[in-house]
């Protein structure tokens, strides 16, 4: 490749096979002007041009407009005097114009996010001079319409008022459609476009109080000025967000020679895919439209024709249309153009072969002459994106660790949870949003309370927030919405273990649980009202909305088993039934990191004696109280290690505050009274007393197991003699016991004396033993300080991350998201601490823990527990400070697997 001038310059040309830079630079050039570049220099034919680089973004945000262009005004000139020598024309030039496209360029693909500019350079005098130099005054004038409207709306702010309101030019135009009787823009007349000009100039002065500038140099400075400006747009920052891309990359901006889609039957434009987008199958496949510029494409505005024959006999297929009125109206490209087709399909194939990966095109025949205007690594569902890796792999384009490499880790979830039919999602009206807080398509009935949610065959909770006695209830709905609460709320975490489909954090509704109503800007949704949820999205949508179950394909085996043989760090899964440890291993789980054994206690079986227990005054009677448990509990136990058969598997012993267990609305309490025989007031005076101003904080942990022994007895004995009978039956059990909550040395070692006495009793009662191991949850900062201290007496470290970042920024989980999305829109913190691990300062507690603890124990087996498990940042940052494994939720697992090799074959790369 020929290098025209320093790589220093804030300004990069190309064209004519000759270009500054080239795919690498992606950061600097943006995606889009990184490929233009690239594929200059290996012949793929590219209308001429340059980008603007997103350093010079970053510097106008800082600097200002006026500033900036004095930075870059001498490299647009002579970068334009460039593509003028190219082309032969000259720009603003009334006689032979050049017209230019002022497109965005972020470094990573963000579709329809920011702003375009077409047909740059028209005035009243060029339009005139287009018209000779083509001899096609349609096209001339439907080009000059096109920009007014472009430019009106994105560098001069002509939107709609509201909402509500429609687009003033969009406005204009169906006024004129109404008026002549015609429904498309291609049957505009010359004298309609002239008029429409006329109608979008009048318009702009009436709404910018300024006429529509006619310089082109002052046209292209404002364009350049809006694409920056983008870079900040509400569409582009909320897609930053939710990718977590940082607002400091910036964008690019790449001007290029226009070349028309417009100009006649001869004339065309559209999008294509080296590779199927939905399914990875090896399918070249697109659409075009003839007569049109690419806007039209992705608008909608016509029904776009298929590019291969294949494809538009397929998509007639679907559209119930014979094949003779197939051929008349919506010929393929490969059967209307051969010859441009034939030239297409060999492009296509030397792109994907030159960045072996599938890629997404989009390109113009100008009079029979065709034109590449952009590629990019294509935009895939989970689904084609394992495919594609993998077909990738065996047709020998990449190898095992690029195809592990190739892969987008979150994007697994799609392959795992049901989702909407794309075809229904189309119609769906959306209502509100939330947090995604597990993925996945719920569609159901509302019902309010969780006693009555089977009240419906589908139905779908709708709570303020949830609690632990929620449970059954969020069991049996299809999908969970909560008002409050944040990625690792109650309902979050519960509902992702599950592997159901959960929105949290819904501001926007007004929950009223007396009249059963929930309302959304003054609409109101009423119990047995369908709603639909998508907790890939966080999208809310009213009614039903079909779901489809997804398919795993073999490939995603492939994909796995690949994992597996480059990761070095397990993955455990968080599982409190056999049912979910079931779900977790088949999903390739090597164990259980955390089973939290509060969760067995809410069903209504167990409740009771759980409740008795609380409400007894003496250690008899809690003894009394927890002997009806322990065979219930030891069941449990017996299940999760049949279904971890020779796996380690974590408890974590009983945690949160026992007022969680007691019943707080008077019905509940009057009854539990009656079946206790005491009085309701007794029952009153106990849920009073046990009340707290701050649970987090108060008597809960290890703090209870400590205050009431009996309780560690008790779960011990349970979860020993499980793995005893297990043992009889040929079953290989691993149980490590986790005390949680631990903040002194005093504090482990009094659990750890009642774990080891009562287990050795156990075993001298039974003439049998098995080996077990006893740590510890560091989940309080003052633990990691003393780590070391610690180390001495535990066996195990795991870093309960969910309590660990409550506590060190001193945020409430459940009441963060009143203040979390003001904090990252204004740039206080990147992202929400308690879905993505917080490194720098958590993250820091968490390194010198696991420091500390392995200098006096340097075998000291160290994991987490905690949410941030199953997020491929987090997942990496654990690899990388040396953990022996991460544990998540059962559906998160393959993403924690693929991001444990994807960490192994980094490290083994730097």
């Amino acid at each position: 490749m020929e290098l025209i001038h320093d790589v220093k310059a804030r300004v990069f040309k190309f064209g004519n096979k000759k270009a500054d830079g080239n795919s690498s630079m992606k950061n600097l050039l943006g995606g889009k002007g990184a490929n233009l570049a690239e594929m200059c220099a290996i012949g793929i034919p590219v209308p001429p041009g340059f980008t603007i680089t997103t350093e010079v973004c970053t510097e106008y945000n800082l600097l200002g407009k006026e500033a900036v262009i004095e930075l870059i005004k001498e490299e647009v000139e002579d970068s334009i005097a460039n593509i003028e020598s190219s082309m032969g024309c000259t720009f603003g030039d009334k006689y032979n114009p050049l017209l230019v496209s002022v497109r965005s360029g972020a470094r990573v693909s963000m579709p329809g996010m920011m702003d375009t500019v077409l047909n740059l350079g028209m005035n009243d005098d060029v339009v005139l001079g287009l018209i000779k130099k083509t001899n096609n005054e349609q096209f001339a004038w439907d080009s000059y319409r096109r920009f007014i409207q472009m430019y009106g709306g994105v560098v001069l702010g002509m939107k709609p008022a509201s909402k509500d309101d429609v687009d003033p030019f969009e406005e204009i135009m169906d006024h004129l459609k109404d008026k002549r009787g015609i429904k498309l823009d291609t049957q505009f007349t010359i004298q309609d476009l002239k008029d429409l000009v006329y109608d979008f100039k009048d318009a702009v002065r009436k709404q910018t109080g300024h006429s529509f500038p006619t310089d082109p140099w002052e046209q292209l400075w404002g364009a350049i000025i809006a694409v920056f400006n983008s870079w900040n747009g509400d569409r582009a920052v909320y897609y930053r967000n939710m990718h977590g891309y940082p607002a400091e990359w910036g964008t690019a901006v790449n001007i290029q020679a226009m070349v028309y889609g417009n100009m006649g039957n001869n004339s065309g434009t559209g999008v294509c895919f080296t590779r199927d987008a939905g399914t990875g199958e090896n399918v070249f496949n697109g659409e075009y439209l003839i007569n049109a510029q690419g806007e039209d494409v992705v608008a909608g505005v016509r029904t776009p024709q298929q590019i291969t024959k294949l494809g538009s006999q397929r998509w007639a297929e679907l559209a119930k249309i014979d094949e003779a009125d197939r051929l008349e109206n919506y010929p393929s490209l490969e059967e209307l153009m051969p010859s441009i087709f034939e030239e297409l399909n060999g492009y296509q194939q030397i792109l994907e072969n030159h960045y072996r990966d599938m890629q997404d095109m989009e390109f113009t025949m100008q009079d029979g002459k065709l034109w590449v205007l952009q590629t990019r690594n294509g935009k895939r569902t989970g689904a084609a994106m394992v495919k594609i890796a993998v077909d990738l792999l065996k047709e020998g384009k990449i190898n095992e660790k690029e195809a592990l490499l190739r892969l987008q880790p979150t994007k697994l979830d799609e392959l795992l949870h049901p989702v909407f039919d794309p075809k229904a999602l189309k119609r769906a009206h959306v209502i509100a949003q939330g947090l995604p807080a597990s993925p996945g398509a719920a569609t159901g009935k509302i019902v309010f309370f969780a006693d009555e949610a089977s009240k419906f065959k589908n139905s779908i909770l709708v709570r303020i927030e949830t609690s632990p006695e929620d449970l059954e209830g969020m069991n049996v709905a299809k999908g969970i919405l909560t008002a409050r609460g944040g990625m690792t709320s109650h309902a979050a975490v519960v509902a992702r273990g599950m592997g159901k489909c959960c929105i949290s954090g819904a501001g926007a509704l007004n929950i009223n649980y007396k009249t059963r109503t929930f309302t959304i800007d003054g609409h109101e949704y009423h119990e047995g009202d369908w709603i639909s949820l998508n907790g890939s999205t966080g999208n809310i949508f009213e009614g039903k909305v079909e779901t489809v179950e997804p398919e795993l394909s073999g490939e995603f085996a492939e994909i796995m088993d690949l994992a597996n043989k480059y990761a070095i760090m397990k993955v455990r899964t968080n599982a409190d039934t056999p049912k979910d440890a079931k779900v977790a291993r088949n999903f390739g789980a090597q164990g259980i990191g955390l089973t939290r054994t509060e969760h067995m206690f809410f069903e209504v079986d167990r409740i009771k004696a759980m409740r008795e227990m609380i409400l007894a005054d003496t250690v008899k009677g809690r003894k009394q109280a927890l002997e009806d448990l322990l065979p219930m509990q030891r069941s449990d136990f017996e299940g999760i290690f049949e279904a971890m058969d020779g796996l380690p598997v974590t408890i974590r012993l009983l945690d949160p505050p026992l007022h969680e267990f007691v019943p707080h609305q008077l019905a509940t309490q009057k009854e539990l009274a009656d079946e206790m025989h005491i009085s309701l007031q007794a029952v009153k005076n106990k849920v009073a007393e046990l009340e707290e101003f701050n649970p987090m904080l108060g008597h809960r942990g290890c703090r209870l197991g400590n205050t009431y022994p009996e309780i560690t007895e008790t779960q011990t004995r349970a979860i020993i003699e499980a793995a005893l009978n297990l043992k009889a039956r040929g079953i290989i059990c691993n149980p490590e016991i986790m005390v949680p909550l631990v903040g002194t040395v005093k504090e482990f070692e009094m659990q750890e004396n009642i774990i080891r006495s009562t287990a050795s009793k156990i075993f001298e009662e039974r003439q049998d033993s098995i080996e077990y191991l006893v740590g510890t949850m560091i989940e309080i900062p003052r633990a990691a300080l003393m780590a070391d201290k610690i180390a001495e007496k535990a066996d195990f470290f795991s870093f309960g991350t969910n309590d660990l970042t409550q506590m060190t920024f001193g945020y409430s989980r459940d009441d963060a998201g009143k203040f979390l999305p003001v904090y990252i829109e204004k740039g206080i913190l990147k992202v929400d601490p308690f879905e993505v691990l917080d490194q720098e300062g958590v993250g820091q507690l968490i390194k010198m823990g696991t420091e500390r603890g392995r200098s006096v124990k340097p075998q000291l087996k160290v994991g987490i527990c905690g949410e941030h498990g199953g997020e491929p940042s987090s997942v990496e940052f654990c690899y990388n400070t040396g953990m022996d494994y991460v544990s998540c939720s059962p559906y998160r697992v393959p993403i924690a697997r693929l991001v444990s090799a994807q960490a192994a074959i980094k490290e083994a790369m730097r």
